[in-house]
């Protein structure tokens, strides 16, 4: 045989080896869902039954595109699992019409969190239930202080007699590191407007500054009595009572020997201590027993959700849709999966929305920080065409929607938010380390030619030339300046207005709406009708779609497969990560959004205040 031949019957076998591994691969995904459909048939919904409500995780506005990186969350918490808030509400509002449903129990042992504003929206839900006359349980082991907010909106509250109420209030507190940056030679260089923009911090202080201890405080009061209220409105206690809950726990585990399960039950936060088999007791004579289980008569709010939406799609026919958009997460250059806001992704949707006659209205639903500028601008331009078109859009804003958050969101006929969203932080700034001390303790040197001093400071072991750092402050501050201009003329304001609450502070939804930077307080379905008015759309004459990025087969693979994944993980001994770790990786999470973010210019709307 001949070098040609060689050569092409090895071209016959690479491709007939690629040719078999392509089936094997189709032919497990095919096995997988096979096996996903038959673990996991249409469930039916019992006659008379408790729901179960059991949220995995973080509540989110949007799901993360790999299904796999959720399921294994309970390792990393960069992919810790996720539960969507809508789907909750739509489970729970379902229910409560729905006569074979006779009890709600909320089970929150697996919440992590997620923002005051999402619990707020699934609490009011839990309450509709709750004023159909329809009973709502809670109980738990130990209560976090996220955890307990839910249990807090049940009839009945039981905790294990050697349970807790973790209810503590809120603080912010992060890791700085310039003196550890100094140790290691590294030289940050910071571009910024904005006295209160304070994500640079961390990399050029060893403590907060005045003035961002000043806002922070600003925005997390309001949150924690907004936090307190809800709790005492659907316990109904005495205004203050969250407050000396907290205030009086040294004294009131002392008067009550240490027993912080009875300490929470004197103070009326739950009704009383009650073992798991006492609480299924009591349900089973609510609901029957399920005699597979000898347990109560149950469905979890997965099952009941996979059940009812079938009925529920063959109910919508209204051709008129209001489309909510959702954009969540960190705002970065080009393409992004779910999870984070990709400027050219995003703003495709908002192209289709545009170009869909069906679409008579858009809802903007904003869960983000912000992050890259430049992207920002081509999501606005897009709202801005689709504004152009006749169409109306409406901001409504979840627990953030700040820096470039609100850029996104500025242009829109009306925009809406809760009295605990943090929003505003109006501001731009720019960070570029550089290593060239870094090196110098090394031994290393960096020496060269170029023909400009701008050429020189283009390489990161090398120091930025006075030019380039004016370049860049130059650069920031028409960015601000553009920012507030663009923020004054969508709210018809003067430039001077906006700088006295731009300079990158950071308000809560009540003070925003006070300052005019919010125009009305409300939820996502006060958005949502608004809108529909706005288009001349009379009620239960349109139907509200959500429209995100197509997933692939292998993301719906994946999403098919991620309760399975979970099950492995927990049956590998895998649990989620401790407080501690979780608290360490907070800050982990920030630098890695930092690592992430791709503006081509370097310059960034974006505030890093989400209470996790």
């Amino acid at each position: 045989m001949g070098v040609l031949g060689r050569i092409l019957s090895g071209v016959w076998r690479f491709l007939d080896g690629l040719r078999k591994v392509l089936h094997l691969a189709l032919l497990l995904a095919l096995l997988a869902l096979v096996w996903a459909a038959a673990r996991h048939p249409l469930p039916l919904v019992p006659s008379r039954a408790a729901l179960v409500l059991r949220p995995q995780g973080r509540l989110v506005e949007q799901l993360s595109a790999s299904a796999l990186d959720r399921s294994l969350g309970f390792v990393d918490a960069e992919h810790e699992p996720e539960t969507l808030l809508r789907d909750l509400i739509e489970t729970v509002r379902a229910a409560t019409k729905d006569d074979r449903i006779r009890v709600l129990v909320i089970d929150p042992s697996q919440l992590t969190g997620g923002g005051l504003t999402k619990l707020a929206s699934l609490a009011e839900a839990i309450q509709g239930f709750r004023h159909a006359g329809k009973k709502v349980l809670a109980w738990g082991r130990y209560a976090t202080q996220e955890q307990y907010f839910l249990m807090a909106q049940a009839d009945e509250v039981y905790l294990e007699p050697t349970g807790a109420v973790g209810v503590v209030g809120y603080a912010a507190y992060g890791l700085y590191f310039h003196d550890a940056l100094d140790k290691l030679g590294v030289t940050v260089n910071v571009f910024k407007v904005g006295t209160h923009k304070s994500f640079t911090e961390p990399f050029t202080r060893q403590d907060m500054s005045p003035e961002d201890r000043e806002q922070t405080l600003g925005w997390l009061t309001p949150v924690w009595q907004a936090y307190a209220a809800g709790v005492e409105q659907a316990r109904g206690l005495p205004a203050g009572s969250v407050d000396r809950y907290v205030a009086d726990a040294v004294s009131g585990l002392r008067e009550a020997d240490g027993d912080a399960a009875r300490y929470a039950q004197l103070r009326q936060l739950i009704s009383g201590r009650k073992t798991q088999l006492e609480f299924e007791r009591e349900l089973i004579g609510l609901v029957g027993e399920d005699k597979s289980t000898h347990s109560f008569n149950a469905i979890d709010d997965g099952d009941y959700l996979a059940a009812i939406r079938p009925e529920s799609a063959l109910r919508r026919h209204a051709p008129a849709e209001v489309a909510v958009l959702v954009a969540a997460g960190n705002i970065v250059d080009g393409e992004a999966p779910a999870g984070e806001i990709g400027g050219d992704t995003f703003a495709a949707i908002v192209r289709e929305a545009r170009l869909d006659d069906d679409v008579k209205a858009v809802v903007l639903r904003i869960d983000s920080g912000g992050g890259s500028l430049l992207a920002s601008e081509v999501i606005r331009q897009e709202v801005a065409a689709l504004k152009a078109a006749g169409k109306p859009v409406v901001a409504s804003f979840s627990s953030v929607a700040a820096s470039g958050g609100y850029y996104i969101a500025m242009d829109a006929d009306a925009i809406y938010a809760a009295p605990t969203t943090i929003t505003g932080s109006i501001g731009v700034f720019g960070l570029v380390p550089t290593f060239e001390r870094t090196l110098g303790k090394l031994g290393i040197g960096s020496d060269g030619v170029a023909t400009s001093p701008l050429a020189a400071s283009m390489h990161l072991e090398r120091g930025l030339t006075k030019e380039t750092q004016a370049v860049a402050q130059l650069g920031v501050e028409h960015a601000y300046r553009d920012f507030v201009g663009r923020v004054a003329a969508a709210r018809r304001r003067s430039p001077a207005d906006i700088e006295k609450v731009a300079e990158g502070r950071v308000w809560g939804g009540r003070e925003a709406r006070g300052l005019g930077l919010v125009d009305e307080l409300g939820d996502l379905d006060a958005a949502t009708a608004a809108a529909a008015r706005r288009a001349g759309l009379a009620a239960g004459k349109y139907q509200v779609t959500f429209r995100e990025k197509e997933l692939g087969w292998r993301e719906r693979l994946l999403r098919e497969l991620r309760a399975e994944g979970a099950q492995v993980a927990r049956a590998s001994g895998l649990a989620p990560a401790a407080p501690l770790a979780r608290a360490l990786d907070a800050f982990g999470l920030e630098l890695r959004a930092l690592g992430r973010f791709n503006d081509p210019r370097q310059l960034y709307a974006y505030c890093a205040c989400e209470l996790r």
